[in-house]
């Protein structure tokens, strides 16, 4: 990962907690029913997940009382339009900005001496099978404050009201305990700390319960897609919803999502694009092997990447170039076939979200795309991040390198 943090590309945007913030951290891990962090120090994104904590707990979805209950936490304003690096739910992002939009100031105001923990209900306990995922409508959004500050505001006001009573002004009784609070807490007597409910509707959405699935429902039917084969298999035979059900392996869903005017596909269009010289150099990269010259030079020099192509054994080479062989040959005949000419792994990755969807919609379909087929080394990172680190791990010095400037020449 050196190399993605040298370049800026690797958890860029989170935040430093250090000294006091810690302890309010842990003061919200312990209320949400967590265990502290031993940490001195660690960084936070949007949403108050931090990696260095994830890696001390061994689990990586450590704000979670099992898969059905997320939380946040907020203990800096500086979260405020930070990203979700590891969402649970890809609706999470836009539940931070409703959160900040409705509450910022609040949150600004609060989040000097205290920390709000969050509550993410969406009215389901616990999930007991791969369809409960379809119960999500609304989520309620709950703040809790740590050192259960909204009541310690109320004694503060009842302790004055009483203090303003008769003589009561005279008992040092009295005096003492107004004196104990607010040496303690401050004076909370005119601080707005109520955080009222919020709650956020959802639409079609991917969650990372059961493995990793897809809830795809403002469309002609829903369509649930499941990442593992086992809670796929599962879920086939519930009867109790009417939903067509994918694994997102299977060669059907393409053609279904075609149907459903989700995905779409011009390859006469698409053969002009940067995105189609990116993927068609990162297919050309998994063939080169133990080569003279660098892969980043070979992907970037029109001469070498020529003369490493014609290297290649014939089957490779007919699947690195199989779209242009493609249309070369219906310019003469429509009696060629797409399944029959080019790679099938190559030609899913072409697809793209249909031009009729909107934008948030588009970006749910890109990451599904790019989970089904990842080919083009930009999108992989822009729309599953975490997937990208992983297979970037394993990938040659060079081929990173690449990759890197790929990248960064398109942010």
């Amino acid at each position: 990962m050196q190399k993605l943090l040298e370049a800026n590309l690797y958890r860029s945007e989170l935040i430093s907690v250090s000294g006091k913030l810690v302890e309010r951290y842990n003061k919200c891990l312990v209320k949400l029913g967590f265990s502290e962090t031993k940490l001195k120090s660690f960084q936070i994104d949007g949403i108050g997940w931090s990696p260095e904590i994830a890696d001390e707990k061994g689990e990586i979805n450590y704000l979670n009382n099992g898969e059905a209950n997320p939380h946040g936490i907020i203990i800096s304003p500086l979260q405020k339009g930070k990203p979700v690096y590891l969402s649970f739910h890809t609706f999470d992002r836009e539940l931070m900005k409703f959160v900040f939009k409705i509450h910022g100031e609040k949150i600004k105001d609060i989040t000097r001496d205290c920390a709000i923990c969050l509550d993410f209900d969406q009215g389901i306990d616990v999930f007991y099978e791969p369809l409960d995922v379809l119960k999500y409508k609304t989520v309620n959004i709950h703040f809790h404050l740590i050192n259960d500050l909204l009541n310690v505001q109320k004694d503060q006001r009842k302790l004055v009201s009483t203090f303003n009573e008769s003589t009561n002004f005279i008992d040092e009784a009295l005096h003492a305990e107004l004196l104990s609070s607010a040496k303690k807490y401050g004076d909370l007597r005119h601080r707005d700390l109520d955080l009222h409910e919020l709650q956020y509707t959802t639409d079609s959405f991917y969650t990372r319960a059961f493995g990793g699935v897809y809830v795809l429902r403002d469309f002609i039917t829903p369509i649930v897609v499941f990442e593992d084969e086992k809670w796929h298999k599962e879920a086939i035979t519930n009867t109790s919803y009417e939903v067509l059900i994918f694994h997102i392996q299977q060669p059907e869903l393409m053609d279904k999502l075609r149907d459903h005017v989700i995905i779409e596909y011009n390859l006469e269009t698409v053969v002009k694009t940067k995105r189609y010289e990116r993927i068609k150099k990162f297919e050309m990269s998994t063939y080169l092997k133990n080569t003279q010259h660098p892969i980043k030079d070979i992907l970037n020099d029109p001469i070498l990447y020529k003369s490493y192509l014609n290297k290649l054994d014939i089957n490779a080479r007919k699947k690195v170039m199989s779209v242009e062989r493609y249309l070369e040959k219906i310019e003469n005949s429509n009696q060629f076939k797409i399944a029959d000419i080019v790679d099938f792994k190559l030609f899913e990755a072409l697809h793209k979200p249909h031009s009729s969807l909107d934008g948030k919609h588009q970006d749910l379909i890109w990451m599904l795309l790019v989970n089904i087929s990842p080919k083009d080394v930009l999108f992989w990172y822009w729309y599953d991040k975490e997937s990208f680190y992983a297979s970037f791990e394993t990938w040659d010095d060079s081929l990173k390198d690449w990759a890197i400037e790929t990248i960064s020449n398109n942010i």
